[in-house]
């Protein structure tokens, strides 16, 4: 008997909330149904299966991770744009260990809810390039630049890939005014 109001968004929520504790490897239904009370059979009423509760699972980290840009970017332009995006890019996956790691799985095209994530989350990169006059072409090279420093910066963190006695906080805030260097440096479309 499946648990009364039990619906593939709170499934979908307290699966974030579980990978944020035990790992992404470490998710899966058996645990997820423990989680949630229910009998395992009972999740593949709201979710057809691990394939299918990691990629819903991607497009909602995805989509959170979109709006913690958006309200970073609002009313910025240029460096205080990319401080603020790059600022709580970070936070995002300091907050959400588990969660973060999802937002980088290359959306289901047939998922329009994490493509539509997934182009709310580059649209604030395109914006915060837009103010550097960085357009076209060139701002998706821009963007894949961006994208890859501040994922590289966080993972490697997360993972305690960083063991000289440097503060990070110092460290991440001069890869940022590198990337400002850089940006203002970029060759235009």
């Amino acid at each position: 008997m499946p648990r009364v109001g039990l619906n593939q968004q709170i499934v979908v929520r307290e699966a974030a909330r579980l990978v944020d504790e035990v790992g992404r490897e470490q998710l899966t239904l058996a645990a997820l149904a423990g989680r949630l009370g229910v009998a395992l059979p009972s999740l593949y009423k709201h979710v057809r299966g691990a394939d299918a509760l990691a990629q819903k699972l991607s497009a909602y980290a995805t989509a959170e991770l979109a709006d913690e840009l958006t309200a970073a970017a609002v009313g910025r332009a240029g460096v205080d744009a990319l401080h603020a995006v790059a600022a709580a890019y970070r936070a995002y996956a300091r907050r959400h260990p588990g969660r973060y790691p999802a937002t980088q799985q290359v959306p289901e095209p047939a998922d329009p809810d994490h493509v539509a994530a997934g182009e709310r989350a580059v649209g604030v990169i395109y914006a915060v390039l837009h103010g550097y006059g960085i357009t076209g072409d060139a701002a998706v090279d821009a963007a894949r630049t961006l994208r890859s420093a501040l994922h590289g910066f966080v993972s490697l963190e997360a993972a305690g890939g960083f063991g000289l006695p440097r503060d990070l906080d110092r460290s991440y805030d001069e890869m940022v005014a590198s990337l400002d260097t850089a940006l203002q440096g970029w060759r235009r479309a």
